[in-house]
């Protein structure tokens, strides 16, 4: 359940805290004091739509946060699924806004709004009254319903969605593969024309990269090779002027005077030592050469056979494997073009059976949802009862969409009748406001049972009605509360009287500037806040007396 809402800096809310408690939470307070922007704080925190406008005056970032316990053990796995693991049972939602920015997390770490808005979902459902509206319009009815029947229905329209895909797949094969004889002559020409092109170059896989490391090996050969060639001539080679032979000289010039003295056979020997070295040098030099020995015929050869692949590649893929994979396949439509006749009654064959199959989903869905939708509507009617809709019979049709889709071929919309005696007509057709906000009640009851899921929030579920409906609006809220979490915003003095923790949202003015601030009120507070809400601004005696008296029959009641 949600244990704990901080709002920093939004809208008319500078900073305020408050510690939501099981059962049923009511939220009052004047018009215009901020339960809207309390709410639509939850809804940012939930991952709502931010905008810059939405910080309060003067303030550089604003910050919601939401921390909620988790006791549910299927909640807390798929929670874990997501790899959000709860920390001591607990898990905060926070969204903090800079500028035109905003930035999630969950439990400190940072999450895209994506995967908030999905953690959200399994730990608390905000109805407001846009989702009234929701009601009237048809495609949310078949929503509903699965939703309801979600545990058998999900894995059916999982598979749906699958062999529809298939389906529509082979019709598009179908579409994009129906020739005349000229398209089909010159389809086949220009394949055979390619393939003939790639077998006659006689790809082996992976040549490419081989021909290039050759090539790259090659080519830095030739720089060795000719960098040793030189030097091989300035050092031993033939020729006046290389060393070797300047050397020899050198030391015939040389030994004669080194004759006279120990100081020039000295030099003399160091001259010998010099030219042995030489010779060994040029002896390993002549070694190394050798590793680094190619053809100039095969240097052409290579770079011609790579010239050939990168020509391929180029037209046909970015590696001999693509190549390779890209002949196989025009060699196997080749094959379909040469038979086209057998190959058209191939794909008209999967198609019926992709058809057939389609067919056979479609029914088990539509009769799954045709076993549910009784369930559901009565289900309904149960919750409707309680609130005040006495002689109400609500019935849901399903009607064939007369195509097929990946959600199936069933249409679904809700039939209402009010009175006794009536005849069950659109809901859209005869509910107002105050029967649409009952009646979503009432749905949201029925799949709050079904999802189980930990929080629910109504926001001014009382639009458009009073009086005993007002009292058994209540009486239902105190009734989910039992079972899970209900916050609420409302006007009505009947829906305040049933809270099990009751707070009071309210608007003053401080140092020129308006604030928006939410306490938690006691035993006589919230007798005072009832007085108010059933006298206005003139609170006697007599009212306050009715409101401790609404009070005590709550408890009395539930």
């Amino acid at each position: 359940m949600l244990q704990n809402l901080h709002v920093k800096n939004i809208a008319l809310i500078d900073e305020t805290e408050v510690d939501f408690g099981q059962g049923l939470n009511i939220l009052t307070g004047e018009t215009g004091a901020g339960k809207s922007i309390l709410l639509g704080s939850v809804g940012l925190a939930l991952g709502g739509k931010y905008s810059s406008d939405l910080l309060r005056n003067g303030a550089e970032n604003g910050l919601v946060e939401l921390t909620f316990s988790v006791d549910d053990g299927q909640i807390r796995q798929k929670l874990e699924e997501m790899d959000i693991i709860p920390d001591d049972g607990m898990v905060t939602l926070t969204r903090k806004f800079t500028g035109s920015r905003s930035i999630s997390r969950i439990n400190g770490e940072t999450v895209n709004t994506g995967k908030l808005k999905e953690a959200a979902e399994l730990l608390i459902d905000i109805h407001g009254q846009h989702d009234n509206k929701t009601l009237l319009q048809r495609k949310n009815h078949l929503v509903l319903l699965d939703l309801f029947g979600r545990k058998e229905i999900a894995p059916i329209k999982s598979e749906m969605s699958k062999c529809y895909k298939e389906y529509r797949a082979i019709c598009k094969k179908e579409e994009e593969t129906s020739l005349n004889d000229e398209e089909r002559r010159r389809e086949l020409s220009l394949y055979e024309f390619e393939v003939h092109e790639i077998e006659e170059a006689a790809l082996r896989e992976n040549e490419d990269e081989e021909l290039e490391e050759t090539y790259r090996r090659m080519t830095e050969s030739r720089k060795i090779t000719d960098a040793v060639a030189q030097t091989y001539r300035y050092t031993c080679e033939d020729s006046s002027a290389n060393a070797g032979d300047c050397l020899t000289r050198a030391i015939r010039a040389f030994r004669e005077a080194a004759e006279f003295d120990e100081e020039g056979d000295r030099l003399c020997a160091l001259l010998m030592d010099v030219d042995s070295l030489l010779n060994d040098f040029n002896r390993e030099l002549s070694e190394y050469a050798s590793k680094f020995e190619f053809s100039e015929e095969e240097f052409k050869e290579t770079e011609e056979r790579l010239n050939l692949i990168n020509h391929l590649k180029a037209k046909y893929g970015s590696s001999v494997s693509d190549v390779l994979a890209y002949c196989e396949s025009k060699r196997h439509r080749i094959e379909q073009l040469n038979d086209y006749d057998a190959y058209i009654k191939q794909i008209e064959e999967e198609k019926e059976k992709a058809l057939k199959k389609v067919e056979r989903v479609t029914k088990k869905l539509h009769d799954v949802r045709n076993r549910y939708k009784t369930v559901f509507a009565d289900e309904i009617c149960i919750h409707l009862k309680e609130l005040n809709f006495l002689d109400t019979r609500f019935e849901i049709h399903l009607k064939d969409a007369g195509q097929f889709s990946a959600n199936g071929k069933d249409e679904a919309e809700f039939y209402l009748a009010l009175n006794p005696g009536e005849p069950v007509k659109p809901l859209e057709n005869i509910a107002s406001g105050g029967e649409l906000s009952r009646i979503m009640l009432a749905i949201k009851t029925v799949l709050a049972d079904a999802e189980d899921t930990p929080t629910l929030i109504f926001d001014e579920i009382d639009a458009g009605i009073s009086g005993v409906t007002a009292a058994k609006v209540g009486e239902k809220l105190k009734l989910i509360g039992k079972s899970r979490q209900v916050i609420c915003i409302t006007h009505l003095s009947q829906i305040a009287a049933v809270a099990d923790s009751h707070f009071l949202i309210e608007k003053s003015a401080e140092n020129e500037s308006v604030k928006t601030r939410i306490r938690l009120l006691n035993e006589e507070d919230s007798v005072k806040e009832l007085a108010r809400i059933l006298g206005g601004d003139k609170i006697t005696s007599s009212i306050m007396e009715s409101a401790r008296e609404m009070k005590e029959m709550a408890k009395s009641e539930i």
